[in-house]
């Protein structure tokens, strides 16, 4: 598999399809993909290189160059999988997208995730996730009512481009054992961003426009944080039934007969008032004495974490959330572990991330260039 990407969406998805056994060889330009000078690179290492490039084999090729461009059509020539990042119509200027490689390659799945996607008016513009947060409407629901918007804590877009992507692939993969094809794959930032605005899209096809909620829920309440004596907590009361044992956990029984609270939709309705009420309950004790006593009562809650807390978590241990890795330069890295467990055949994501140009000459004599071949590439400079 080829991952011709940069920075996160791409690489993510590619990352993934290597835990899962994929032979994923990472080309990158002779600067290096972006990452490896983010915030605590050592030279040409990066922790956050690192985190979205495990287990990957990596190469340097000049696709500027007409002898570079030789090379990745000779690899695409017998790849499964290509992954490709640049804007629309990069590829094709390069001789490298999929009507071209597919031609000599009629079973290469070829993905490309691009910001705005590869067709309509804004195809041609670069795409950021802070960027696609915005036009996609996230932002406009993130955040507390009546102050500015806010991106979310995390790069919603582009990891969701990455999954999209992984999903897609994997569904091409499927299709080609039966009919011996491949095919193009088309996503980006964009369409990420508005198809994980599941709720706030319904909520706008129904007539009503999304607001800002803070932490609450636009279908259900209470579903959000609430304040305690020390702190923050989670509360999802959201059905009937746990509703009402939150009433009695709060010492407010009173509130299942009131007509405010009586049904979800009424409580969705009147979220402002309920919530009020919750808090000033809760703000009696502190988050760890009403943690126990909702969790004893079955009511859905949690705390709200810091890093710090989340990686000191006996279920996260548990789950092997975080791992650690040797690096050469960068020493003893922790990072994320997999979130996918499967029985036969067990995700790897222990394996670092490769030094630039690493597995250059590896992978071109595994692919049948002789020395002579090699020789004459390093000195045109299409290969490190």
């Amino acid at each position: 598999m080829l991952d011709v990407t940069q920075v996160m969406a791409g690489p993510y998805c590619a990352m993934l399809l290597c835990d899962m056994g994929a032979r994923v060889i990472k080309i990158e330009p002779p600067s290096g993909d972006s990452t490896r000078a983010m915030a605590g690179a050592s030279g040409t290492d990066s922790a956050a290189f690192n985190a979205v490039n495990r287990g990957k084999l990596g190469i340097v090729l000049d696709l500027q160059r007409t002898e570079g461009r030789a090379v990745l059509r000779r690899l695409a020539g017998t790849a499964d999988v290509l992954i490709e990042n640049y804007r629309p119509g990069v590829m094709t200027r390069l001789g490298l997208d999929f009507a071209t490689l597919s031609r000599h390659n009629p079973r290469l799945v070829y993905a490309s995730i691009s910001g705005y996607g590869q067709t309509g008016p804004a195809a041609g513009k670069g795409g950021f996730d802070l960027v696609a947060q915005g036009v996609s409407g996230i932002m406009s629901v993130t955040g507390e009512p009546d102050r500015p918007p806010v991106k979310a804590g995390v790069p919603l877009t582009d990891l969701g481009a990455g999954l999209f992507a992984l999903s897609a692939i994997l569904a091409a993969i499927h299709w080609r054992t039966s009919s011996g094809r491949g095919q193009h794959i088309d996503t980006s930032l964009l369409d990420a961003g508005v198809a994980l605005s599941v709720w706030e899209a319904t909520e706008f096809f129904a007539g009503q426009d999304p607001q800002r909620l803070g932490s609450a829920h636009r279908m259900s309440a209470p579903y959000q944080a609430f304040r305690c004596a020390d702190g923050f907590i989670t509360i999802g009361a959201a059905n009937d039934r746990t509703f009402s044992k939150l009433a009695m956990v709060l010492g407010h029984a009173e509130w299942t007969s009131d007509r405010r609270f009586a049904s979800d939709a009424s409580r969705v309705q009147h979220r402002v008032a309920l919530a009020d009420q919750i808090e000033a309950a809760t703000l009696g004790s502190t988050c760890a004495d009403w943690l126990q006593k909702l969790e004893a009562a079955g009511i859905p809650c949690g705390p709200i974490n810091t890093y710090a807390e989340v990686f000191a978590d006996p279920q996260v241990a548990a789950r092997e959330l975080a791992v650690e890795v040797e690096h050469p330069t960068l020493g003893r890295l922790r990072a994320l572990g997999t979130p996918i467990k499967m029985s036969a055949t067990p995700l790897d994501p222990r394996r670092r991330a490769p030094m630039l140009g690493e597995h250059t000459e590896e992978v071109l004599r595994a692919a049948g260039y002789g020395e002579e071949e090699l020789r004459s590439l390093r000195s045109t400079g299409a290969i490190r």
